[in-house]
């Protein structure tokens, strides 16, 4: 079964996106994405950005709507892959590069080209992927300085341990069962 959401701004607003119903894919609800857009509105015109856990491409969709140079969505469920790609093509968005991959498998062996100015962190919960992502985005040098990272993860998960130094938290709120967060990678190297 198929769903569709709403794109909430920029130059897709009002188009609609078709989601696959897959087990662990929770695209991120309208309130949520539209607190973090604001969080993000000076930071995401002619940004590089990249959706790590793609799952609907919500994310990547809403950044490229509202002016983002390039997004690159990784998804390794098939029918995820395929319905993000569709999306692309339906919504004619020339900037998604969607590659059918494993996450943490690209961020580990691919070289970097260009550090990523915004990062987008949803995993599937309670498979420990968001702590491995973090040491990959900071071990392989993905985030460009000043970089913005956002996360969701479920309310039980302690990040303090697993946060890179020189990430400062910018931003954060809980939805229900679901904790986001903004930070910025504050490094000039």
């Amino acid at each position: 079964m198929n769903n569709r959401i709403k794109i909430i701004g920029g130059t897709w607003r009002s188009r609609h996106i078709t989601v696959v119903d897959e087990q662990g894919l929770r695209p991120t609800p309208v309130r949520v994405r539209e607190t973090l857009f604001n969080w993000l509105q000076g930071d995401i015109v002619n940004s590089c950005c990249l959706d790590v856990f793609a799952g609907s491409g919500a994310l990547g969709f809403e950044a490229a709507s509202r002016g983002a140079r390039s997004v690159l969505a990784l998804e390794n469920n098939p029918s995820a892959y395929r319905a993000i790609n569709a999306n692309a093509a339906t919504l004619n968005a020339s900037q998604m590069t969607v590659l059918a991959q494993d996450a943490l498998t690209y961020l580990a062996t691919t070289p970097v080209q260009t550090p990523f100015d915004i990062v987008f962190l949803d995993p599937p919960f309670g498979q420990g992927l968001l702590v491995q992502a973090i040491a990959l985005l900071e071990k392989q040098h993905w985030l460009a300085p000043y970089a913005k990272i956002y996360m969701e993860t479920e309310t039980t998960l302690n990040l303090d341990a697993h946060l890179p130094k020189n990430w400062h938290c910018l931003k954060n709120k809980v939805a229900g069962e679901v904790s986001y967060y903004l930070f910025e990678n504050q490094t000039n190297e």
